[in-house]
């Protein structure tokens, strides 16, 4: 409808809140609209409106049962209200309509690692890999969880392939940095917090060049 690629158009343009309106007014011309309630959802997830974004969503999937991108989107707000039992399960629902939803399976992984269940949570991150290999963030939370484990060796190489992937990836220097610190490496660890400090010279990398290097 016409509503509803207006919408479309000022979402990606930023305008939530114009998009909301448009979405809003498609919803009024056509209440099975399960595409607007799903895009309303997502501009309100957007503004941080998460309370409203679930129920968009959770319309949206009455309407079309096989909607991952709306459970995706619901494990999303839920774990940004801190319920991350419910995100685990959205998250598991979506993966369950989607078996190659690569951003479900990391963000399941963080809902697991936030629970504590570390390995559970590198297993999610191991599968969002394989699905997508250019999964810089996927790689550098396994190397957290890994480094959780005291694998420091495991970690030190998940973030050397988040930083191959993303050159500027500045926790993954500050925190191999860690890593190597950990293992003996002084040498390696004041390189990477080095660069950690090139990329933000803000960082408390700095202070550890300045005392430990």
């Amino acid at each position: 409808s016409y509503y509803f690629d207006r919408g479309i158009n000022k979402s990606e343009r930023g305008d939530h809140y114009g998009a909301i309106s448009d979405f809003t007014k498609a919803i009024e011309i056509n209440p099975k609209d399960d595409h607007a309630y799903h895009n309303r959802g997502v501009s309100r997830e957007n503004l941080g409106r998460c309370y409203e974004a679930i129920s968009d969503y959770i319309k949206a999937i009455e309407l079309k049962a096989d909607r991952s991108t709306s459970y995706h989107g619901l494990g999303n707000c839920k774990s940004q209200l801190g319920d991350e039992e419910g995100a685990k399960i959205a998250f598991s629902q979506a993966i369950e309509i989607n078996p190659q939803y690569a951003s479900a399976y990391y963000n399941r992984g963080n809902s697991k690692k936030k629970l504590n269940d570390i390995y559970g949570a590198i297993s999610d991150y191991t599968k969002a890999i394989e699905i997508n290999p250019q999964y810089a963030n996927a790689y550098y939370n396994r190397g957290i969880s890994k480094a959780n484990l005291k694998d420091y060796y495991g970690a030190i190489s998940d973030y050397t392939k988040a930083i191959e992937i993303n050159p500027n990836f500045k926790s993954g220097y500050k925190n191999r940095g860690i890593a190597k610190q950990k293992i003996g490496d002084m040498k390696g660890a004041c390189s990477d917090w080095r660069q950690t400090v090139v990329l933000s010279p803000n960082d408390d990398a700095a202070k550890w060049v300045r005392d430990e290097c």
